[in-house]
């Protein structure tokens, strides 16, 4: 069964994401290894949104099972948020609302701006985590790679891409009411990572030529040789000569400090990190102006409709089809249990026969053929039931009509919650 725990900018603060970003990614393990029931847990933590995924082995009945109390608990444990503030804050999905939530994400519709290209990529990652730490499960790995194949389908299929722009490029828009050329901008750039990158190429666009990168990890030369721009290892220098600072990068703590910025004169710094890479004391500083995450927030544009509609549809449609799918395969060890239990009735029978003298091959062939006949029907039933969220009523007609129970680990899907039941007596 599929549960997800979901906070983002709509609905929580910056500061619990900031502390959730640094401190949950940590708990997936925990949850796994110390609990019976979640099985399989992959946690996405990015600069305005964090989910965890689970792969669960009990049925839910409500949003205040034992899955989601340990959630919240091992989520509270590692990041330092308050249990109770962090259940206030995350929203709880269960069964098919997760896929078509997890493939809006994918696929930036869920997005601060609308359509941004990085969720897909740190989607990816988030797997490459889980997968690295041993807390994937077969569930989540087949979710997580329908939802990038879905991601590439809305890109190559829709406008949402071009129509949405991307977090760092709008930090440079809104910028640019203080920044009249960007040719003539002196630029000091912090962190080279892959927001780095993508404010690199935002700032080439935009016209800067005056760009110097420090790392606070030690990997500005690098960075800055592939890229013909300039390395520094002396940061308050560097800061004092930049008429804009861009922060991107994922350090723990402030990078920028009031003390770092005292000298600072005239200069915008605008902070895309994640933990926050400036304290937000800065704003008292005169000379000093701070455009940060939150403030981009209140600034992303309205969706364009056309496109995100479109998108919407794509994602919609990926999501039924990879829900019947499953529903399918969830119900393939009932519908095979119903074969068994009809040809083990008709090997009986033959033998019987055969015992009383009776071994004609073409009343055998006619039996089994009858028996084929007989159960067309109900496998295209059970696979008409399962598309439907209806799987339930086929198990249940099994037990009521030849007393077979549901076979092991089959998962029964019905309108949006799974269940995983267990081996029962034929």
């Amino acid at each position: 069964m599929l549960l997800c725990l979901t906070a983002n900018h709509r609905n929580a603060s910056f500061d619990i994401l900031e502390k959730l970003s640094v401190g949950a990614p940590l708990a997936a393990g925990t949850l796994v290894s110390g609990t019976d029931y979640v099985t399989g847990a992959v946690v996405l933590a990015t600069c305005n949104r964090f989910e965890a995924y689970l792969d669960v082995a009990d049925p839910l009945t409500s949003t205040d099972s034992a899955a989601v109390d340990a959630t919240v608990a091992a989520m509270s444990e590692a990041s330092g948020v308050d249990a109770d503030e962090l259940r206030d804050s995350v929203s709880v999905l269960t069964g098919d609302a997760v896929v078509a939530h997890l493939f809006s994400v994918s696929s930036g519709l869920e997005s601060v701006v609308i359509g941004e290209g990085e969720i897909s990529g740190q989607v990816r990652r988030a797997l490459e985590q889980a997968r690295a730490a041993g807390t994937t499960s077969t569930g989540l790995e087949q979710l997580f790679q329908r939802a990038s194949t879905t991601s590439r389908a809305v890109k190559s299929t829709t406008a949402v891409g071009t129509a949405g722009r991307s977090l760092v490029r709008l930090a440079l828009e809104l910028a640019s009411s203080r920044v009249t050329d960007w040719s003539k901008a002196r630029v000091l750039m912090i962190g080279t990572g892959s927001y780095a990158g993508a404010s690199h190429a935002a700032l080439r666009d935009r016209g800067a030529d005056d760009i110097t990168v420090f790392s606070p990890s030690g990997r500005a030369t690098k960075f800055a040789l592939s890229r013909g721009i300039h390395p520094t290892t002396d940061l308050p220098a560097a800061i004092r000569a930049a008429d804009v600072i861009v922060c991107c990068t994922i350090v723990e703590g402030h990078i920028l400090t009031p003390e770092l910025l005292a000298d600072a004169t005239r200069t915008l710094v605008i902070d895309l990190g994640l933990p926050r890479n400036v304290d937000p004391a800065v704003v008292a500083l005169e000379g000093v102006e701070l455009l940060d995450l939150e403030t981009i927030s209140l600034h992303a544009p309205l969706d364009e409709l056309n496109a995100t509609t479109e998108a919407r549809t794509v994602v919609g449609q990926a999501a039924a089809k990879f829900t019947a799918a499953e529903a399918e395969q969830a119900l393939a060890p009932a519908v095979v249990a119903l074969r068994r239990h009809i040809f083990d009735l008709l090997d009986s029978e033959i033998d019987r026969a055969r015992r009383r003298g009776d071994s004609s091959q073409q009343t055998e062939a006619a039996l089994r053929h009858l028996a084929s006949v007989f159960l067309h029907t109900p496998s295209v039933r059970a696979r008409d039931l399962a598309r439907s969220g209806d799987a339930r009523e086929f198990t249940d007609g099994l037990t009521a009509l030849f007393g077979i129970e549901r076979p092991v680990e089959a998962r029964i899907v019905g309108r949006g919650v799974a269940a995983v039941e267990r081996r029962g007596t034929a």
